[in-house]
């Protein structure tokens, strides 16, 4: 009798559970972005309840008032598709890092010191040399100052095994602090703690306009990169190994893959795509260089990376999504007098639900006594 007593306690004991969750080995690809929009569907309709009860405002009309922010104008839509490009740019130069697990968190600071070196050669040698010897040295100048800030945490990593998190992070302050001191150093007017615009009469090392377009040339080069990042990453042997690495350190030191090279590679490559950032921000866009140069998109674009699971081509509609969100923002703040916590609150809501349907795309829930998924 307490044998069988015994018996019947295990079985309550471990009891299946109401609820399990499991990883999904795969989603078809249609399915996976008809959650995605079924996600911005229903954030939509939270955002309106949230604004009729903060505002009782029409939330179409607020809904307007974003696309308006966003493109409602030939110059409102240029500067839409410029900050698109460059937050797309620092996503690219995420990519190889984080497909790697190698957690560049840095980007910033990277952007900055690219942008540093970008700067110093249209100050001092703009009126040097002739325009396409002076981009090149520019371009070439911004990769290796990206990439030398990228690689410090790699070789600290694969020789001392110390914390890429932290220590990329930690480089960002140090590249803000060296931006402050070339801020004073080239301040222009005396004083004013502004470097002002480099050049404006010659415009020596601006981005010359395309089809007359400004921007044009912004757009063609993050473009060819994130073409270029996307067939790196998948059709050649180092990234395989990017790939491999991410998978599993163990796994890939079995393989006979030199991880510690791979860090230092990878790192190289991201860095200099980051640098190559700042050069096209301070080029091709702000013509100066202040410690706002990156304007935090180094952070917003560990987002991007993310929710694109590091295809560099799905980060092109990722990127809009949350520039048109901002520009949204900002229109609905100052169309409707609202302060930027409300318009931030809407924002806030669209991105919860976006992120939150990689959930149901990654996970399954399985009822208790039943094999069917609920997605």
């Amino acid at each position: 009798m307490q044998y069988e007593a015994g018996k019947i306690s295990a079985k309550k004991k471990h009891r299946e559970p109401l609820l399990r969750i499991a990883k999904r080995d795969s989603m078809p690809l249609l399915l996976s972005w008809g959650i995605r929009i079924i996600a911005v569907l229903l954030s939509l309709v939270v955002c309106a309840v949230v604004i009729y009860a903060i505002t009782r405002m029409n939330p179409l009309k607020v809904y307007g008032a974003m696309f308006e922010g966003a493109f409602g104008s030939e110059r409102k839509i240029w500067i839409t598709i410029r900050d698109t490009v460059s937050l797309l740019c620092i996503g690219v130069a995420l990519a190889p890092a984080f497909k790697m697990r190698f957690w560049n968190i840095g980007a910033e600071g990277q952007v900055l010191v690219g942008g540093i070196a970008t700067a110093a050669c249209m100050i001092y040698l703009g009126d040097v040399l002739p325009t396409p010897a002076l981009f090149l040295v520019m371009i070439i100048t911004s990769c290796l100052a990206g990439a030398l800030w990228g690689v410090i945490p790699a070789v600290f990593k694969s020789r001392w095994g110390t914390n890429e998190t932290l220590f990329t992070l930690m480089m960002n302050y140090v590249a803000i602090q060296i931006t402050s001191y070339c801020v004073a150093l080239w301040e222009n007017p005396p004083g004013s703690n502004y470097v002002g615009i480099i050049h404006p009469q010659t415009k020596a090392g601006w981005f010359p306009s395309l089809f007359g377009q400004q921007y044009m040339l912004n757009v063609i080069l993050v473009l060819a990169l994130a073409v270029g990042m996307f067939i790196y990453l998948r059709s050649t042997k180092h990234g395989y190994e990017i790939s491999v690495v991410g998978q599993s350190e163990s796994t890939a030191r079995y393989a006979g893959i030199n991880v510690g090279k791979v860090f230092v590679r990878t790192m190289l490559i991201s860095g200099a795509v980051a640098g190559l950032t700042g050069f096209i921000a301070v080029s091709g866009s702000s013509h100066t260089i202040s410690v706002n140069t990156a304007g935090g998109r180094g952070f917003t674009a560990i987002i991007v990376a993310w929710m694109a699971k590091f295809n560099t081509m799905t980060m092109i509609i990722i990127s809009l999504l949350l520039i048109f969100l901002e520009k949204g923002a900002n229109e609905i703040a100052s169309q409707f007098n609202l302060n930027d916590f409300a318009s931030q609150i809407i924002t806030g809501i669209i991105l919860f639900f976006i992120i939150g349907s990689e959930f149901f795309i990654n996970y399954q829930m399985i009822w208790r006594g039943k094999n069917k998924e609920v997605a």
